[in-house]
């Protein structure tokens, strides 16, 4: 079995996430999608609040829930997948910026862990422009998220913004 996985913070997780995360699935036989926890960070969102999120989106999209895993991780991305049996990584590019420091990611991480391979997944046109950074400020300034997020995820953050 390839497993393959999808490190991020994933905070919240975006209609460009879910473009990566549901063509991985042509790739391995399951995806475990890593969501990077570090104590020093403030996310918007909490580990079972996107994990909650994902698993939603992925449902809705008529995924196999035994395909799809989601975990946390605080360690090096290598270690997670390898803890979690995967052979390949998984990483998404929106454009050249993301590719020269992916590519110095993957060289890093293929000397880490010389059994993992890393597998560039290319934005699709219709997210290539989405970043979870923009999603939160559009939301924060009472913007309409929701050309850019599942639907779900647009109203956990409208109550989130009109909370604060």
């Amino acid at each position: 079995m390839r497993i393959a996985f999808y490190p991020g913070s994933f905070d919240p997780v975006t209609n460009g996430h879910m473009d990566v995360l549901l063509r991985a699935f042509a790739v391995g036989d399951k995806v475990i999608v890593g969501i990077g926890v570090h104590p020093g960070k403030k996310p918007l969102f909490s580990f079972e609040e996107r994990e909650e999120m994902l698993r939603r989106a992925v449902a809705e999209h008529g995924i196999d829930p035994e395909r799809f895993e989601v975990v946390s991780f605080q360690n090096l991305v290598t270690s997670a997948a390898l803890d979690h049996g995967a052979s390949l990584l998984i990483r998404g590019l929106r454009d050249g910026t993301d590719l020269d420091y992916e590519m110095q990611m993957a060289g890093m991480n293929g000397t880490l862990a010389p059994e993992l391979s890393t597998i560039f997944v290319a934005a699709s046109p219709a997210t290539r422009h989405i970043t979870a950074t923009l999603v939160r400020q559009i939301a924060a300034l009472g913007g309409d998220v929701s050309p850019f997020v599942p639907a779900h995820v647009a109203k956990a953050l409208m109550a989130r913004a009109a909370s604060r």
